[in-house]
């Protein structure tokens, strides 16, 4: 679908006064309406339509002398827009291995599973149990159901499945058939069977080579293979070893292993193919240690005048290398696949930087907060920027556990303007835990807290996470990835052991992995698991080199907010800071580590370790045809003055405009809506109790969202007292469907809240209401410190998506609004 930019709604309607808010609850497993004897009939036939092939299949197997290990592949659907129960499709017990879950583009949910010899028989007494027989009622008068209903009902189709089905790589096409190609494959690892021994053995049978470097997880290995996809189809039919196939990647340990002539060369290659911002761009200022802007990836985009320094006789260049190496992650993300891509690079935005810090002439620690302020004004007297201030020098005393600290409420201040100038964003590393305690991974993640001050309210606080897991294991054996694919990083701190402070991190990014060996004690930290970036020793050494951790993800973030910006110039700094946790998501490693003892998930520990996940970078820049976000940026007064009392003044409605009529038109079709809501606070850091009179916050702001069943004046009267008459009772309407709820309080702490809805789209047609009120803070409580009649800004962003339905929602609004449809570049 065509890329288009996001929507700025004007705010048009008034302001009314108010009193008080509301809430809903938790969402259950949906599945489509079916016909209960005929849906089973339907897979029952097509199960049976399978079992002469599966009988097939094992002779062929039988004739290529192998005796264990037989089986085929069958691959269940859902419906579009709906989920498949695919966690019941694995039975272990039975030799039954969930080898893949895939969304395809039309969201239909699609796993891969291995069927052992003479194992289909087990999934038609399942579908055979929810056609004859029910559950019984857990209590009296409970109803009972079909057995098996959520997984029988959740399969949509079921066939043999091809190689395709294998294929995991979300953003790339499936090879063609007939190319030679280097796979990465990942085998099932079973006890009986040496999958690996057995495709080395009848590799030469099938045209493949199978490459020596092997990565063993619990209950996968990796290798490479060379050969097409018509090759590699057979030895799946016959060998039946994989579990999934993707593509390999290169990993940094490629480019650090070169020598520096070798470095050079792809180092002058890549510089041939930059193409520098404009001059209106956004920037990143790293707080750091200084760049070495001679490094001639960093000259196009660092000006020798855009060089600061906290002390001027420390001069500006980066003698220590943290800093450099910061802002090569900060202008091109990992250079490891930008050197590996072809064609040019169009830079976005551009690099300055303030020497904070000097490692030969350390800072009093308690001095940080004005450090950070006089490196700021340094740096803005020049010019005025949209500037995305990094910073990743944090403080390891984690005595704070999220109380606020003189140099975070400092961070706070500066973020929302408080010292005169203008509004920041601030883009904060949360720090990394303690080095010889990673061994103990993921158990060192709970218990090292987030630094200081990365608890600022204010501020985008940034994990780590890891999707880097190849190793060399001819050069490395017996290492292994110390954190799965996707799961957070052991270097990631977290906010698992604070109460009543905000969710931190806000997000995260790639911070690279280690690397551990059952011999050795501590893991390793290998260039195979790293980032890589530009070296501040370029001249006399390398001009590549390795970096990783919680700094390299706060670097990569800074990015990802610089190419926003650069894109929307006039955007708030929260607005930015929303925009980047909006299209954040957990990844299924996250999801699957953290699940409460029932299975459903653990959001408040997914909150506290891993925030709201990784940003999807292409979803953050633009909507599509079926996928329309919408901004508005606005305020309200929360408070004012009757007497002697300051109460609550007023709340703001937001009629957004929608595209009601294609919403009706798609009726029970499945559809998204994300909100979130961000805005600044001006801090109290005294530490006098967590009150409202005594708090840390201002005031505090929340978003509700009107139900499908209720009227815009009903929606007014249940969020807002001051609207009810004497007679008013509440209506007793639940709002299911949302990702958290209002009665779970995961969307009431902090300055940023945001909440996933899932329902039809005639329920979404009628949603287009929201509204943004306050509640209380030290303004109203205090008010002999007269800051009652002060204004709160805030940025709202609300997405709704018709996920893998070839519709248009985003003509008809941008038509509501004005705005000319385009389409970009």
């Amino acid at each position: 679908m065509a890329l288009r930019p996001h929507l700025f709604v004007p705010t048009t309607d008034e302001t009314t006064r108010f009193t008080s808010p509301s809430t809903g609850p938790r969402e259950r497993f949906n599945v489509p309406a079916r016909d209960r004897a005929a849906h089973a009939q339907t897979l029952v036939e097509q199960l049976e339509a399978v079992a002469p092939q599966a009988i097939a299949r094992a002779k062929e197997q039988r004739a290529l002398g192998l005796d264990a290990g037989l089986g085929i592949y069958l691959r269940f659907d859902s419906e579009p827009n709906f989920p498949l129960k695919f966690e019941s499709l694995d039975v272990t017990r039975s030799g039954i291995q969930l080898c893949n879950v895939r969304t395809l583009p039309d969201n239909t949910m699609q796993a891969t599973v291995f069927v052992p010899e003479n194992k289909l028989e087990l999934f038609l007494r399942k579908i055979e149990a929810y056609r004859d027989e029910n559950t019984t009622p857990r209590a009296e008068g409970g109803i009972a159901r079909p057995k098996n209903q959520d997984l029988v009902e959740s399969i949509s189709h079921i066939q043999l499945a091809a190689l395709e089905a294998l294929w995991t790589e979300e953003t790339l096409p499936f090879p063609d058939q007939e190319a030679p190609v280097t796979w990465e494959v990942w085998l099932r690892r079973e006890p009986r069977v040496d999958h690996l021994a057995r495709l080395r053995g009848y590799a030469e049978h099938f045209n493949l080579a199978v490459g020596d470097q092997v990565l063993t997880f619990v209950d996968r290995i990796v290798v490479l293979v060379r050969g097409t996809a018509h090759d590699l189809a057979r030895s799946v039919d016959i060998l039946g070893m994989i579990a999934e196939i993707r593509l390999p990647k290169v990993t940094a340990e490629f480019f650090t292993a070169m020598t520096s002539i070798d470095q050079q060369a792809w180092i002058d290659d890549l510089s041939a193919r930059l193409v520098p911002p404009g001059a209106n761009t956004s920037y990143v200022c790293l707080l750091d240690t200084g760049v070495n802007r001679g490094h001639p990836l960093l000259t196009p985009l660092v000006a020798q005048t855009d060089l600061h320094t906290y002390k001027p006789a420390w001069n500006v260049d980066d003698r220590y290398g943290h800093g450099t190496e910061m802002a090569g992650l900060a202008s091109f993300g990992d250079l490891t696949d930008v050197l590996a891509a072809q064609g040019q690079v169009n830079c976005t935005h551009r690099i300055e930087s303030v020497k904070l810090i000097n490692p030969d002439d350390p800072h009093d620690s308690t001095l940080y907060g004005a450090v950070t302020a006089e490196s700021i004004s340094r740096v803005e007297v020049t010019a005025a920027r949209n500037r995305v201030f990094c910073m990743s020098i944090t403080s390891t005393d984690g005595r704070d556990r999220g109380r606020p600290s003189a140099w975070s409420a400092r961070v706070d201040e500066l973020a929302a303007g408080l010292d005169g100038g203008p509004k920041r964003l601030f883009v904060i590393s949360a720090g990394n835990t303690v080095a010889d305690q990673r061994r103990h991974y993921p158990a060192s993640n709970f218990t090292d807290s987030i630094h200081d001050p990365a608890q600022s309210w204010n501020a985008l606080t940034i994990g780590g996470y890891t999707d880097k897991v190849a190793i060399d294991g001819t050069k490395w054996p017996q290492w292994q990835p110390l954190a799965p694919r996707g799961d957070l990083a052991a270097s990631s701190c977290t906010s698992a052991t604070w109460s009543r402070w905000p969710f931190k991190p806000d997000i995260v990014m790639e911070a690279g992995n280690l690397a551990s060996n059952p011999t050795i004690v501590d893991p390793a930290d290998l260039d195979d698991l790293q980032l890589l970036t530009t070296a501040h020793n370029f001249a006399t050494r390398l001009g590549l080199i390795t970096f990783g951790d919680t700094s390299a993800a706060a670097a990569l973030a800074s990015r990802y907010a610089a190419m926003l910006w650069s894109k929307y110039p006039s955007m708030r700094p929260e607005t930015v800071r929303a925009l980047m946790v909006h299209f954040a998501e957990w990844t299924p490693a996250m999801r699957a580590r953290f699940v409460n003892d029932d299975g459903r998930p653990d959001y408040k520990t997914l909150l506290r370790c891993c925030g709201y996940g990784v940003p999807n970078l292409p979803r953050l820049l633009s909507s599509v045809d079926n996928r329309l976000t919408l901004i508005a940026e606005s305020e309200l007064e929360p408070f004012f003055k009757d007497g002697s009392d300051i109460k609550t003044r007023e709340m703001r409605p937001h009629a957004l405009p929608w595209p009601i009529d294609v919403l009706s038109d798609l009726g029970n079709t499945e559809v998204v809506m994300r909100v979130t809501l961000s805005y600044f606070i001006e801090p109290s850091p005294g530490g006098r109790g967590w009150t409202p009179r005594y708090g840390y916050q201002s005031h505090g702001l929340r978003f509700a969202v009107r139900n499908p069943l209720e009227s815009t004046a009903d929606f007014e009267r249940r969020i807002n007292k001051f609207a009810r008459d004497d007679e008013y009772k509440a209506p007793g309407l639940s709002d299911p469907g949302w990702r958290f709820g209002r009665l779970s309080g995961l969307t009431s702490v902090g300055s940023l809240h945001s909440d996933v809805w899932h329902g039809t789209a005639a329920a979404l047609a009628a949603r287009r209401h929201l509204a943004v009120y306050p509640t209380m803070g030290w303004w109203n409580k205090r008010p002999h410190l007269e800051a009652w009649d002060r204004t709160a800004h805030y940025s709202l962003v609300v997405t709704i998506e018709t996920p893998g339905i070839e519709t248009d929602i985003y003509t008809p609004v941008a038509t509501q609004i004005g705005v000319p449809v385009e389409i970009e570049i």
